[in-house]
């Protein structure tokens, strides 16, 4: 049975990783497509793929580059139609032994209070293993347009002919027109004797 929380998953264990780095092109199957599609709420995935370097670092950090590609179905939020998108994303992560992450975090917040470049804190390694498929999904749902637009489509308010009658004081309106007119009211005597007004 697939994971739902996980549908493409690409192990890989950071001992087995060789010091001169290790290259991996994988492709999602068809189940893994439909279960990625229904997370991401899409009408479909068509394909998925990635190809990623795993290079070792310091400290038992390990290095993750590459790129994850894929074809998407949609639907145009003007038209309704059915579209298909490209994704073309770069990945570039770093992943920390947990127990580092704090320690990396910290050094990530004092570079964003001086003027230095502030890096991206590390993915933690989850029981020496980094997920590479779990990875490559994340990036492609990141990468999704929430709002997709079939080419040309553009986006036109239906408007309706202005009623006369139909606006927020034609009550107000109904009402005024059912009464006398305000010149032939009689004035009414005030207590002094004269008239009010």
């Amino acid at each position: 049975m697939m994971n739902t929380k996980d549908p493409w998953s690409v192990p890989v264990t950071v001992a087995q990783i060789p010091d001169t780095g290790l290259h991996r092109e994988f492709e999602a199957d068809r189940a893994e497509r439909e279960a990625m599609a229904e997370v991401a709420g899409l009408r479909d995935i068509l394909l998925a793929s990635a190809s990623l370097d795993l290079m070792l670092k310091r400290g038992g950090r390990v290095h993750v580059t590459g790129r994850v590609r894929a074809r998407i179905g949609q639907t145009c939020v003007v038209t309704l139609d059915p579209i298909e998108n490209d994704i073309d994303e770069d990945i570039d992560l770093m992943f920390a032994p947990p127990e580092q992450i704090s320690q990396l975090a910290d050094l990530v917040e004092e570079a964003a209070e001086s003027d230095t470049e502030i890096p991206d804190p590390p993915e933690p390694i989850v029981n020496g293993v980094i997920d590479l498929g779990r990875l490559a999904t994340d990036a492609l749902f990141l990468a999704v347009d929430p709002y997709p637009r079939k080419p040309g489509a553009v986006f036109e308010p239906h408007v309706q002919a202005a009623d006369a009658e139909d606006h927020p004081f034609a009550a107000l309106k109904a009402l005024r027109s059912d009464s006398k007119p305000l010149g032939s009211r009689k004035r009414r005597n005030t207590p002094d004797g004269g008239k009010d007004g």
